[in-house]
């Protein structure tokens, strides 16, 4: 009995460490960091160092592509494969059995740790319960309704779009990458041949099949695509029309597997190496088809998932990462799927025409508490380019919600060059976060955000004035020492830092729809009262010449 119980484990163990797995590989340095520092242009693209300098993002090492010498020795390695790799993450995805791939810390000293999919593997995993989601076929359905032409209206003007296209922010200077499923039919349907004759599609690359054929695989990618940059005379046109174009293909559809975190970060290191302003992703991940890979709501922090660490250090090289919130508002699985759980990402949920909050829209906060999604657009029935027709159809989904919103961010930030024309200074740091504040700031629910809602339905028409206000003073140097405190406030604040007193300056105080507070404000020479008003969110603009800055005031 005792043989046969021996024989039993050791056949349990053979199987054990027989199954393939995947992991990510993390390596300790990058040697030859400092060659590639020195000469930039040997990793990145002319326009992505120009944006850079703008938005004054230094080059680091996280920018150094992989050790070669590193990747050729794991490449190498016995029953190992290599699938993919990241530089700003310093990481291999390999897939191998159990113990081959746990020999190579062992082999290999530049290794600094591995991170199997399957966490019950690593030694400092956390032990959670996993929640069941909509199987991934059911992750691009969409509901096919009659269409009236003219649709895209609505989806355009509820966010007040039309307003920015007034200004001529058409998205002209700006470049998307939209990261998806596949695109077929791009480089064919009438709807999209602006782009191809304007030359507005500057390439792209297939990453499921490791080549340059992107027009092809799933058609997810080709109506995704539609509601930012798709164009009929007179029948229908996208949120950032005269936006050029990157077509990444990471999503493989036939099946779920953490490749696909792979595969999204590499496509996001090469559209920031090429330049690229804004990226779209109406892709998310939770559940795989390896059961012991998936992820739970506690991973949903921003900081777990490889696919979120990924975007979390796009928007830190100064890259705009949006994200649709996903469609499991009425499913077990309730929340966002990463990367929508970015600290960084704009992640956006879904409404109907009539502004409701679409059923099917994820819910959040992230799992560590903030707000998640942070603004709404039209996902439900949605106007969009049929894949095969040609034709202009309602399809549902937060798919279809983030690109649009994307290629309206895209054209807000258009803004940024026109505000440099007039101005010798390069943009700050954190110019990305004031964008995303001008249009958080902008949603009708912003005082009162909700786990569904976020901050609501931007009105682009405020953002792009909050934006204008919030910068200029960064720009032009303005009120450089002025200090605002207490902040939040029941009663008075100070203002510090403006030598002449508030006196004289031009004080004009705005609720958060954009609407002046009258009459004027109670002040004396640097003290404001403004315990009469409600308690919410507004905004005191101070003007003096040709200077301005606006303070957002909480009050209690």
């Amino acid at each position: 009995m005792h043989k046969i119980g021996l024989l039993f484990f050791l056949l349990v163990s053979t199987t054990f460490f027989a199954q393939q797995e995947d992991a990510w590989v993390y390596l300790k340095d990058k040697p030859s960091a400092s060659n590639y520092i020195e000469n930039p242009l040997t990793m990145l693209s002319q326009r992505a160092i120009d944006r850079r300098i703008n938005l004054q993002i230094e080059l680091d090492s996280v920018d150094v592509p992989l050790e070669k010498s590193y990747y050729n020795q794991i490449k190498k390695a016995n029953n190992i494969i290599v699938l993919g790799k990241s530089k700003w993450l310093n990481a291999i995805h390999i897939q191998g059995t159990i113990a081959a791939i746990t020999e190579l810390k062992t082999d290999f000293s530049f290794i600094k740790h591995i991170e199997f999919a399957n966490k019950s593997l690593n030694t400092s995993s956390k032990t959670i319960s996993k929640t069941a989601m909509d199987n991934h076929s059911n992750k691009f359905k969409n509901v096919t309704k009659p269409f009236n032409y003219g649709a895209a209206d609505t989806q355009i003007k509820m966010l007040k779009g039309d307003f920015l296209h007034q200004q001529g922010l058409t998205g002209k200077n700006q470049i998307i990458a939209v990261m998806d499923s596949g695109f077929p039919n791009v480089n064919t349907l009438p709807a999209f041949k602006r782009l191809r004759d304007n030359n507005q599609i500057l390439g792209g690359y297939n990453f499921a099949d490791r080549n340059t054929n992107f027009y092809t695989r799933n058609n997810h990618g080709t109506n995704v695509l539609s509601t930012i940059g798709g164009y009929i005379q007179d029948e229908f046109v996208g949120t950032a029309p005269d936006a050029k174009f990157y077509l990444f293909i990471t999503e493989i559809v036939e099946s779920e597997t953490v490749l696909e975190e792979t595969l999204w970060v590499e496509a996001a290191e090469k559209a920031d190496s090429l330049g690229v302003d804004v990226i779209n992703t109406s892709l998310g991940y939770s559940t795989f088809d390896n059961p012991n890979h998936s992820y739970s709501y506690q991973d949903m922090d921003g900081k777990t998932t490889f696919i979120s660490r990924g975007a979390e250090i796009a928007s830190q090289k100064g890259v705009l990462v949006v994200n649709s919130a996903g469609n499991s508002g009425n499913s077990a699985w309730k929340y966002i799927t990463a990367p929508a759980d970015a600290k960084s990402v704009i992640t956006v949920g879904s409404v109907a025409a009539n502004r409701n909050i679409s059923f099917f829209s994820s819910f959040g906060p992230s799992f560590d508490g903030r707000i998640k999604p942070e603004i709404l657009a039209m996902g439900g029935a949605s106007a969009v380019i049929h894949h095969i027709s040609g034709e202009v159809v309602n399809f549902s989904g937060t798919s279809f919600s983030s690109p649009i919103m994307a290629g309206l961010i895209a054209c807000l930030n258009d803004n940024a060059g026109f505000l440099l024309k007039s101005s010798s200074k390069t943009l700050p740091k954190n110019w990305n976060a004031y964008l995303k504040e001008a249009v958080y700031t902008s949603a009708d629910r912003y005082v009162n955000p909700t786990a569904q809602h976020g901050y609501g339905i931007p009105n682009f028409d405020q953002a792009l004035q909050n934006y204008k206000a919030s910068t200029a003073s960064l720009l032009y140097n303005n009120f450089i020492n002025l200090k605002v405190f207490p902040n939040p406030t029941a009663t008075i604040f100070n203002v510090d830092g403006l030598a002449d007193g508030l006196k004289s300056y031009q004080l004009e105080l705005f609720d958060v729809l954009g609407k002046q507070i009258k009459p004027q404000i109670n002040y004396t020479i640097n003290q404001i009262d403004i315990s009469l008003l409600n308690s919410g969110i507004y905004f005191l603009k101070i003007t003096k010449d040709n200077q301005q800055k606006t303070i957002k005031i909480i009050k209690q």
